[in-house]
């Protein structure tokens, strides 16, 4: 219990110190006209109070990844902390403030708007495309998910099945995305919260009231139960607990609800602070869990994330904790769907410049969206391991996404002459990941030995050649505004 003390201390220390320098860093200007006042469409442009904006963009960058990617990433043993630890202060947290700073900056932009910005039209319609497939995929994959919980904490009613529950989330999807975001999201989402937070805090105190017996980080570091390589697995694995290219997709959306860029810290900074928390918990309560039953059952399958989750929440909140801790696991990833949707509707409309006021506009934009993640959610159905692939390659693109975002985040700060290192360092060791991954994983190429290794630094130093010699080369923009 002591590495989990530190590590949780260590946590809440990072949000009002790096916080606080990562703030000073931006500088923000209270007096600039937030896009909610000089864009307010009645849609997606709507001033809300700081406190549900925090508890919007807390559920939307959550999802089902501080939970069951945390489990998965406590199979790696103590050193999932750590990465938790040090990837939400110095990366997760920081790559999501500047997410939502500059979008609120400039004007409520989108990702690959803001991307496009500062690494070209041509990354911008790379950005683009990349950023609509990955939310597609998370609204397909967080449907599946909490319509089989749902099926299963509803098995006494016949009719309940997975089939009704996915139609039922896949209509909320569809109103969520086209209501204006203070009707359905603005309304719904501080209880859903109320719900995951009080998960995450029964967790807590039961950890504390418990006291299991954790394995600590000079004892057992390195320990694991994965066969898989700590790296890049681990670093994968742990996406929305550390860094999450997702979130920059969520963060414009809630810009546009903002009166104020001195918001930017407890609102961006502070969510990923508060999911690093969850996931910090979540890989605690997991790592006593297999350390205690192994990571296959009695009839030697593996645990998934559910089952472990499902089993903690049972045995450590009792029945009426567990049932309220399942509902927080439930609403979480349906909070991130229909959020993921809206998201690629702005995007899309954006890059398209189709104003979004009325209502057959949004539906001009969403209906192909719709029937995209309505195609790739019945071929995962009808596909034995259809939600692990597509699981698996929502992780690459997500992660990679965050790398396109601390790029242009790092090429913004050296055009400002501000502190760029805060973002570049975290962009250099996350392009050494995906490239590592992809060049290892079962859905890459597969390549054995050293050599994924070898060519991911390789991939490390291009990107250290190729920044140096635009920084030396391009003095032109370090004036440009």
């Amino acid at each position: 219990m002591i590495t989990f003390s530190i590590a949780l201390l260590t946590l809440i220390a990072g949000y009002f110190i790096y916080g606080r320098f990562v703030e000073r860093v931006f500088g923000p200007d209270p007096n600039r006209e937030a896009p909610a006042i000089s864009k307010a469409d009645g849609v997606d442009y709507i001033l809300l109070p700081s406190w549900k904006i925090f508890m919007i963009q807390f559920l939307n960058i959550a999802g089902l990844g501080p939970i069951f990617g945390a489990i998965m990433g406590a199979q790696y043993g103590t050193a999932s902390y750590l990465w938790i630890v040090l990837g939400t202060i110095f990366a997760g947290a920081v790559h999501d403030f500047f997410g939502g700073a500059l979008s609120i900056r400039h004007d409520g932009e989108s990702l690959p708007q803001i991307v496009g910005r500062y690494l070209g039209n041509s990354t911008q319609k790379l950005m683009m495309a990349f950023s609509v497939v990955l939310l597609v995929l998370v609204a397909a994959v967080f449907v599946s998910g909490p319509a089989e919980l749902l099926a299963g904490m509803t098995s006494g009613v016949s009719f309940m099945n997975p089939m009704f529950w996915i139609v039922v989330i896949f209509c909320y999807y569809v109103l969520a995305t086209l209501c204006p975001v203070d009707k359905i999201i603005g309304k719904v989402y501080p209880l859903f919260a109320v719900a995951l937070l009080f998960m995450a805090m029964g967790l807590l105190v039961m950890l504390f009231v418990k006291h299991p017996d954790l394995p600590e980080m000079w004892e057992s570091f390195g320990t694991k139960y994965d066969p898989n390589p700590i790296f890049p697995m681990m670093f994968v694995s742990i996406a929305c607990g550390a860094i999450s290219g997702f979130h920059a997709t969520q963060s414009p959306m809630m810009a546009r609800c903002m009166k104020s860029e001195k918001l930017c810290r407890p609102i961006f900074y502070g969510a990923m602070v508060t999911e690093g928390i969850v996931a910090l918990i979540w890989a605690a309560v997991a790592t006593y869990f297999f350390a205690e039953n192994g990571t296959v059952d009695a009839d030697g399958k593996a645990f998934s994330g559910a089952m472990v989750a499902t089993q903690i929440s049972k045995d450590w909140l009792g029945t009426v904790g567990g049932v309220l801790a399942l509902l927080g696991i439930v609403f979480a990833p349906i909070t991130s769907g229909d959020t993921a949707l809206r998201s690629a509707r702005l995007m899309v409309s954006d890059f398209l410049r189709i104003q979004q006021k009325s209502v057959v506009k949004r539906l001009l934009v969403s209906i192909p969206l719709f029937l995209v993640t309505i195609a790739i959610l019945f071929w995962s159905l009808e596909d034995a391991n259809g939600f692990k692939i597509i699981w698996r390659y929502f992780a690459w693109c997500n992660q990679t996404l965050s790398v396109f975002t601390l790029w242009a985040i790092t090429v913004y700060l050296v055009w400002k002459k501000k502190l760029y290192w805060v973002t570049l360092i975290p962009a250099l060791f996350m392009t050494v990941v995906c490239s590592t991954y992809i060049l290892a994983a079962p859905e890459g190429l597969s390549l054995e030995g050293s050599l994924p290794y070898i060519l991911g630094g390789a991939c490390g130093l291009l990107a250290v050649i190729w920044f140096t010699t635009w920084k030396i080369r391009d003095k032109k923009f370090y004036e440009k505004n």
